[in-house]
């Protein structure tokens, strides 16, 4: 099933300043990334991220000359893809994220359900 229109974009805290400076490469490929949500599929890269209850909350990885760059982004607050964090992941040791970035993933997807409940509240949407 195609979608007519994109689902909205919304970018919470300093996602979107922290993405534009990734690498060009990398930019693409998060875009792309972002664009295929935006569209209601699943990127191939993007998968759950752990500690977050499934697939609300997906993360896109890509490389570029040996450093690791992440976007984290959920699409089950309605028809709108909120992304909550884009770094280079700097740990060496192992592949899990660091907690640092899991408290901010946090702490903004909860900023991302104060903003979709003021988006509806202010469309006069009931919750």
């Amino acid at each position: 099933m195609t979608r007519a229109t994109n689902k909205d974009l919304i970018w919470v805290g300093s996602s979107l300043k922290d993405l534009r400076g990734f690498p060009d490469d990398v930019k693409r490929a998060m875009g792309y990334a972002l664009h295929v949500a935006q569209k209601g599929g699943k990127h191939p890269n993007a998968k759950p991220l752990k500690g977050f209850g499934g697939a609300g909350v997906l993360e896109v990885a890509e490389y570029h000359e040996g450093d690791a760059y992440r976007t984290v982004y959920t699409v089950t607050l309605g028809d709108t893809v909120y992304v909550l964090h884009a770094f280079e992941k700097k740990s060496k040791r192992g592949i899990a994220t660091p907690k640092r970035d899991l408290d901010l993933i946090r702490q903004r997807l909860n900023e991302a359900h104060t903003i979709h409940d003021q988006r509806r509240a202010s469309r006069g949407e009931q919750p």
